[in-house]
């Protein structure tokens, strides 16, 4: 064991009393203990493409090379998707009715498909620019097979999906909050797509998939709706 981890299970020892005598329960709850989120690079600002070339680039691609994708581009998407544009301000990348933001932005990304990144689904914090690990392991099959059996989304490197909490934006605009957060998703996807190719990269988008599935392979509330799935990576 590493010697911080050994000076941690003293703490833990010492904290808990009797109750973690037991060395394997201590040791269980040691290595149980989620890690907190994880800064991504910092995103850049300036790039060699113009968005008039981008716009025109941009094509729905659903042929993809599983070649892996650099964590300064998953950065770079993550922050055109839903990234705080402001130094000291909280306003985003994607424009959101009254500024509520009721979307969330889920990576699901494949083994060795991001350089320093495992396998797993992270959920991306704006604030700090930040990702939080969800659940370990490779989905990408599981979330094509919920997104009726498209199995070309498990071919690239990750895919994003778009989530809505409705009651966060709903709380003031009643039912109309429902269609102001599927515009929104529509302008986080239109991020994804020009940054992707200013990145070159291509994406795709799915709008066909069971809600629970995708929900269950995200492991996430059922408070959530998928609006969108976007796989990224290397054209094929």
């Amino acid at each position: 064991m590493p010697r911080r981890g050994f000076l941690e299970l003293i703490l833990l020892t010492g904290a808990f009393g009797v109750q973690w005598l037991n060395p394997l329960r201590a040791l269980s709850a040691l290595f149980s203990r989620k890690e907190g989120p994880m800064m991504l690079p910092k995103p850049t600002h300036e790039g060699s493409l113009f968005v008039e070339e981008a716009i025109k680039r941009r094509r729905t691609v659903r042929s993809f090379s599983s070649r892996p994708m650099k964590k300064q581009d998953l950065s770079q998407l993550l922050y055109a998707a839903q990234g705080i544009t402001e130094d000291h301000g909280f306003k985003r990348a994607a424009p959101s009715g009254g500024a509520l933001y009721p979307l969330d932005v889920y990576t699901v990304v494949g083994d060795k498909g991001v350089e320093g990144l495992e396998a797993g689904v992270y959920h991306y914090i704006p604030s700090g620019h930040r990702i939080e690990h969800v659940t370990t392991g490779d989905r990408k099959e599981e979330l094509a097979k919920a997104s009726l059996h498209q199995m070309w989304m498990a071919k690239p490197p990750l895919n994003f999906v778009i989530t809505a909490q409705y009651s966060r934006i709903c709380s003031k605009y009643g039912d109309r909050g429902v269609r102001y957060a599927m515009i929104e998703a529509g302008h986080v996807g239109q991020n994804i797509f020009l940054q992707a190719e200013a990145l070159g990269l291509k994406a795709g988008i799915v709008g066909a998939f069971e809600d629970m599935k995708v929900i269950n392979v995200l492991g996430i509330p059922k408070k959530h709706e998928p609006l969108l799935i976007m796989p990224v990576g290397y054209r094929a």
